[in-house]
C-alpha cells in the first residue's frame, strides 16, 4: 500500500471524522499520521479515536502514526457582561485578576505571570490582533492599556505579548493531565505549543520519559530566535503558521517557514508545515489557487509533511480535502523542478561512518537506479538518515519495533514496515528483497541498496551497505 508520493498528509481528527468509517477512508485516501487535538475534545473522544486507528492499523496491516497535540497556555481574557464589548480606539481599557464580568472599561486576565513580564509600551494583541491594546501604566496584578485597535471583544478571545518571553511553561496543568492520558494510550508523538526556549523541551521530555517522541510547534517569535537549539532538541518540528502569524508580520512567514524546513532538513528531524493549508475547503469542495500553491510551496521546499486542521476535524469536505492534497504532493514530485529544487538544496553528509554510507546508498541508488533504498533500524536513525538524503527511490524502513514504524511514517519518503528481527547478512538480504516485492516496490530483477548496522540491532550503528537484485521466487 505505498503512496506513490514521497511528502506526507497529516490530518486532524475532530467531530466531522470520529466514525470508523469516516477514519478509515481518510487513511484510504491518503492520511499518513492522524492528529488528536487536545484544545478541544474529552478524554473519551480522543481514547475512541485512536482505538479506532489502532483497529485500522490492523485491518490494513499498516503502521500508523498518531500525535497528541497539547493545547498549551493560551492566554485567554476572562467573560463579559452581555458576552461581548465594544473598545474604541484611544480609550484606556484595563486588564486584572478581578473575575467579575468585564465591560468596556476593563476585563480578567488571569495569568499573573504576565503583568510581572509586561514594560511600559509593550503591545497586547486579542483575538489574533483584531484588537490591539498598548500598555500605559501596571503593577504586580493588572495593566491599564490604551486601545490602538479597537473593535468587538466577546468572551475568552486569545491573546499575544508580541517580542516578550513570557515566564511560562509550556505545559499547563491540563496539558499535564492529557499528557500523561495521551501516553497512557500510545501515542507516538507529543506535540509542544508555544514553546519559547530550550529548557521548555527539557520539562517536556522529562515527564514523557521516553514513551513518544518530542513534536516542537513554532508558534513564538521567541522560539525563532532560539531556531537551531529547539530543532536540535526535538525529534520533529512543525511551523504553526497562524499563531506565529499572530505576533509577526505576514510578509516575515514565509521566510521563517523555509529557514525552519532548512534547518531540519540540516539537521536531519521530520518538519510539518501546517495551518490554513487548504481552509476554504472548511466550506467548499475545492481550494483557491493560492492554497494548492501554499501547499505545493511546502513541497518543493521538502517539508516532509503538510498538515489538514479543521478541514478534516470539522469541515465538510475532510475526504476531499485530503484527496486535493494527495493530488498535489504527487503533481509536484512529478514535476523535474522538483528534483531540480531538492538537489539545489541538498545538504552535505556529517563527517561520520553512518553518514557517509547513507549519502553513498543515495549515490549508488540513483547510478544503478534502484527500485528502494532499504533500512534495517531499531531506534529509526537508519532510516532518519536516508530520508534526510531525499533519495528519488523510495525509502523501505524495516524494523522489528513498533513504535520505531509507527514514529517513521511521518519522515519523507519512507515506507515502514513492522518485521520480525533479522540475524545474519544473507536473511537480510533475503528478506529486504521479499517485503520489497510484497509492497509493490521493486519487481523481478530490480535492484536494491540496503544499509543496516552491525551488529545487528544497535541503535544508530549505520556502516553497511549492500546491494541486491530481486529474485524470481521469494526466498523461503
Amino acid at each position: 500500500m505505498h503512496r506513490g508520493r514521497h511528502a506526507k498528509i497529516v490530518a486532524t481528527l475532530g467531530p466531522a471524522s470520529t466514525s470508523h468509517e469516516m477514519i478509515l477512508a481518510l487513511f484510504d485516501k491518503g492520511v499518513d499520521v492522524f492528529r488528536l487535538n487536545f484544545s478541544h475534545g474529552e478524554h473519551a473522544d480522543h481514547a475512541a479515536r485512536l482505538a479506532t486507528i489502532r483497529a485500522i492499523e490492523i485491518e490494513r496491516g499498516r503502521p500508523i502514526g498518531v500525535m497528541a497535540d497539547m493545547q498549551g497556555p493560551k492566554l485567554r481574557v476572562g467573560t463579559f457582561i452581555n458576552d461581548e464589548a465594544m473598545l474604541t480606539a484611544g480609550e484606556i481599557f484595563r486588564l486584572d485578576m478581578d473575575s467579575a464580568p468585564g465591560d468596556a472599561n476593563r476585563v480578567q486576565l488571569q495569568h499573573k505571570d504576565i503583568f510581572a513580564a509586561l514594560e511600559e509600551g509593550t503591545e497586547l494583541l486579542v483575538d489574533d490582533g483584531k484588537i490591539r491594546l498598548r500598555v500605559r501604566d501596571f503593577g504586580s496584578d493588572f495593566a491599564n492599556c490604551e486601545v490602538i485597535a479597537g473593535g468587538r471583544i466577546s468572551n475568552r478571545k486569545g491573546v499575544n505579548v508580541p517580542g516578550v518571553v513570557l515566564p511560562l511553561s509550556p505545559l499547563t496543568d491540563k496539558d499535564r493531565r492529557d499528557m500523561q492520558f495521551a501516553l497512557d494510550q500510545g501515542v507516538d508523538w507529543i506535540a509542544l505549543s508555544f514553546v519559547q526556549r530550550p529548557e521548555d523541551l527539557a520539562e517536556a521530555r522529562r515527564l514523557i520519559g521516553g514513551r513518544a517522541a518530542v513534536l516542537t510547534k513554532f508558534e513564538k517569535p521567541a522560539a525563532i530566535d532560539r531556531l537551531r537549539e529547539l530543532v536540535e532538541l526535538s525529534d520533529a518540528c512543525m511551523v504553526a503558521r497562524g499563531d506565529l502569524g499572530v505576533e509577526m508580520p505576514p510578509e516575515e512567514v514565509p521566510v521563517q517557514q523555509k529557514r525552519l524546513v532548512r534547518t531540519c532538513r540540516e539537521l536531519g528531524k521530520p518538519v510539518i508545515v501546517a495551518t490554513q493549508m487548504l481552509e476554504s475547503m472548511i466550506n467548499s469542495p475545492a481550494p483557491t489557487r493560492a492554497e494548492a500553491q501554499d501547499v505545493a510551496s511546502a513541497v518543493y521546499d521538502g517539508a516532509d509533511a503538510v498538515m489538514l486542521s479543521a478541514e478534516t476535524a470539522a469541515g465538510d469536505y475532510p475526504l476531499e480535502a485530503v484527496e486535493i492534497m494527495d493530488r498535489i504532493i504527487k503533481r509536484v514530485e512529478a514535476d523535474p523542478v522538483f528534483r531540480q529544487v531538492l538537489e539545489a538544496q541538498h545538504e552535505r553528509p556529517e563527517p561520520t561512518a553512518a553518514d557517509a554510507i547513507t549519502a553513498a546508498a543515495r549515490t549508488v541508488s540513483e547510478t544503478i537506479k534502484a527500485a528502494a533504498i532499504v533500512t534495517y533500524t531499531t531506534s529509526g536513525s537508519t532510516t532518519y538518515r536516508a530520508s534526510r538524503e531525499r533519495p528519488i527511490a523510495p525509502v523501505l524502513g524495516l524494523t522489528s519495533n513498533m513504535r520505531t514504524a509507527r514514529r517513521l511514517v511521518l519522515a519523507w519518503g519512507v515506507h515502514t514496515v513492522h518485521t520480525a528481527d533479522i540475524e545474519n547478512f544473507q536473511q537480510m538480504v533475503d528478506k529486504a528483497a521479499n517485503i520489497a516485492r510484497q509492497e509493490g516496490l521493486a519487481q523481478v530483477g530490480d535492484p536494491l541498496v540496503i544499509t543496516a548496522g552491525v551488529p545487528f540491532g544497535t541503535p544508530g550503528a549505520t556502516n553497511v551497505l549492500r546491494l541486491a537484485w530481486v529474485p524470481r521466487a521469494p526466498v523461503v
